[in-house]
């Protein structure tokens, strides 16, 4: 009873100061209320304020040189008496941050603070294996330290998938390399294949049959089933250039006569045959219903094969045999090379040429026509030039030059990436995969025991067949497979070719 009465009788201290209003309140350093002060005996003052909140207020604050502000990563080298940086205890428990180790929590302090920390395993690393120790008591003395914060020198890497920059954390998605294949996957006979550096005697159909022309006579080979049949014997004639149309089964045979004919071959009928030169026809090329040939007696005959006359035009330019032509994709241009190292751009309007380009110093036979860039051409020197070189049409300039330490007898572009593939004669005998523009060498095939003089594209991008004076066709596997497009993309390129 005495104690409850001593204990009624005598005030116990107040444990909430009373309220007062704003306006009697003192404001102090950096916006901040001045907390209240206690007397040693545990009693407020009555000179000294107090109040019953702590409001601070944000009001001028710069959060980002707050953040730099923080300790480094490796600065804190005291040891583990001094606690954890992390964890830190007090009188009323420890207060837990969130682990510092963390992928999350690191690619934040990478990207945040620019403190380029490393990859490091939560195994055996320690509760701050990822700063290079914990943060003793003296880490604490660089907070109020003004510290910039550390430029970044690794650029980003062009094939992270992060919408962020951050290379310790996201190494860069590196790009797979494809393998191609150094030996034919198919090996075929071609006996009486003329080793002739100025004739066109293998080329692929948008049906996927592929024509040779051996001695007299044109054999189809169809790649679907393997099936070999004869197309055509020209008696005492040699077949001097074989081309197909761009699409359908028309295929026009040059002969050594001079004159051009037209066969069916699905029907294995001849449709018409056409003159117009006085040697040899070494070379074709189609561009819709238009054919243009290529003669020893250095002219070129423009054909409409719908129209009664054997050719429309002659054009007359070239000093030398003629022995490459091929139209752009367009049908805009038509670029033909010559014996006489000269290389002629001609419009299908005109009779002279549009551009004249003499850089090459030997014939000029592989022709080709990039179908990912408008105007790009690709062309090839022989044996005393053994370079390949690249021209702009649209401005008409000359972009890069390649030697390549041999004979060029073929180029071919990949319509599915953005490579090239030439045949080379003397003195290698093999075929190079070119990455362009860097013209990086992406593959070495070898095998041909002589000159690969002949070159044709599959109809879907994907092989290659090469034929040389060795009597044989070989064919590769060089490119990858197109992308396919949904019916969508597909759709106005289909109509293009709808006939109803």
């Amino acid at each position: 009873v005495r104690f409850l009465q001593n204990a009624h009788a005598r005030p116990l201290p107040s444990m909430e100061p009373p309220y007062t209003p704003p306006s009697a309140r003192s404001s102090g350093w950096g916006g901040f209320s001045t907390p209240p002060s206690r007397s040693s005996g545990g009693s407020s003052s009555k000179a000294d304020y107090t109040g019953d909140r702590f409001i601070p207020t944000r009001r001028g604050v710069n959060l980002a040189e707050q953040f730099a502000l923080l300790p480094e990563g490796g600065s804190g080298g005291g040891g583990g008496s001094g606690g954890s940086g992390a964890e830190r205890s007090g009188d009323g428990g420890a207060a837990t941050t969130p682990r510092d180790d963390d992928p999350y929590n690191m690619l934040l302090r990478n990207e945040l603070l620019g403190d380029n920390v490393a990859v490091t395993s939560r195994r055996g690393s320690g509760r701050h294996g990822a700063r290079g120790g914990s943060a003793g008591g003296g880490s604490g003395g660089s907070l109020f330290q003004y510290r910039v914060s550390p430029a970044r020198d690794a650029p980003a890497s062009p094939f992270s998938l992060s919408p962020v920059e951050a290379d310790p954390m996201l190494p860069a998605a590196r790009r797979t390399q494809r393998k191609i294949p150094s030996v034919p996957y198919k090996v075929l006979d071609a006996p009486a294949l003329q080793d002739d550096f100025y004739l066109h005697l293998v080329d692929w159909s948008s049906t996927n049959v592929l024509a040779v022309g051996l001695g007299a006579c044109v054999y189809l080979w169809s790649a679907c089933t393997s099936k070999v049949t004869k197309l055509c014997d020209l008696g005492q004639e040699t077949v001097t250039s074989v081309c197909w149309a761009q699409r359908g089964t028309h295929l026009a045979v040059g002969t050594s006569v001079g004159e051009v004919q037209v066969w069916d071959a699905a029907k294995a009928s001849l449709l018409r045959t056409m003159g117009g030169h006085l040697g040899r026809v070494g070379t074709l090329s189609w561009s819709g219903p238009s054919l243009s040939s290529g003669s020893r007696d250095r002219t070129i005959c423009m054909r409409d094969v719908r129209s009664a006359p054997p050719f429309t035009s002659q054009l007359v330019g070239h000093k030398q045999e003629v022995c490459g032509l091929r139209w752009a994709h367009d049908g805009s241009q038509l670029a033909s090379g010559g014996n006489d190292n000269k290389l002629f751009i001609w419009s299908p309007h005109g009779t002279s040429p549009l551009l004249r380009f003499s850089d090459h110093t030997a014939a000029v036979k592989a022709l080709a026509w990039s179908p990912h860039q408008n105007g790009l051409l690709a062309s090839g020197g022989g044996t005393a030039d053994r370079c390949i070189r690249f021209w702009n049409t649209q401005t008409a300039t000359a972009l890069s030059a390649l030697d390549t330490g041999s004979q060029v007898c073929n180029l071919c572009w990949s319509c599915t990436v953005n490579e090239l593939v030439s045949s080379h004669g003397y003195s290698q005998n093999q075929i190079v995969v070119w990455r362009y523009s860097s013209m990086a060498k992406v593959a070495t095939l070898s095998g041909h025991t002589m000159r690969v003089l002949y070159l044709a594209l599959s109809p879907d991008g994907q092989t290659v067949v090469s034929g040389a004076g060795d009597e044989t066709l070989r064919f590769w596997n060089v490119f990858p497979q197109a992308r396919r497009t949904t019916g969508d993309e597909a759709a106005p390129f289909s109509r293009a070719y709808t006939v109803r």
